[in-house]
């Protein structure tokens, strides 16, 4: 369910706009609210609260949620889109159940990040940036997500897989094809 969206600050030159706003759960708006309580300024809550509406609209930021951040945190439609495309994990395309980033910044990609992805790639039969045809595995490359001590790595949702090996990608792999990966949540 959905209803119309009006920006609250529009754009002085011509933006596409999405023409209809998300609506949440009464459960939803309140810890949206508890949220934006622990704010002086609203729009600090972006990242919490996209969070939260990405969770809901079934794990990825889509345009009528977006146009109910903007509405909510009396901001632009460009402000929130600035930060979702910023964050890796804010996610602007739908993603498989198993999002699997690979970090392939210096520490990983010196200490084997590129064997992680060519690993997933062929276990999956999909590319970086490809989700496998039954939705349930994303792959992605992102820059680093903060472990270089303990590269190479990825990441599963908001769960971080250090020291990785062959050995250690194929078990967490096998964890997921079962369903028996537990994620951590956030939000």
């Amino acid at each position: 369910m959905s209803q119309q969206f009006t920006p609250n600050n529009p754009l002085p030159q011509e933006a596409k706009v999405p023409v209809e706003m998300a609506v949440f759960s009464l459960d939803v708006e309140a810890e949206i609210d508890r949220h934006l309580a622990k704010y002086p300024v609203k729009r600090s809550a972006i990242l919490p609260l996209m969070f939260i509406v990405q969770r809901e609209r079934g794990g990825y930021l889509d345009p009528p949620g977006v146009a109910y951040l903007a509405d909510r945190l009396d901001v632009r439609i460009t402000d929130i889109w600035e930060v979702a495309t910023f964050y890796s994990m804010i996610n602007t395309e739908p993603v498989g159940t198993y999002h699997i980033q690979v970090c392939r910044t210096l520490s990983c990609k010196i200490l084997g990040a590129g064997k992680i992805t060519e690993q997933c790639s062929t276990r999956l039969g999909i590319k970086p940036g490809e989700t496998t045809p039954d939705g349930k595995f994303s792959l992605s490359e992102v820059e680093c997500l903060g472990s270089c001590g303990t590269a190479p790595m990825l990441q599963i949702g908001f769960d971080f897989h250090e020291n990785l090996t062959a050995e250690k990608l194929d078990k967490i792999l096998d964890t997921c094809e079962r369903g028996e990966y537990v994620f951590t949540v956030k939000g």
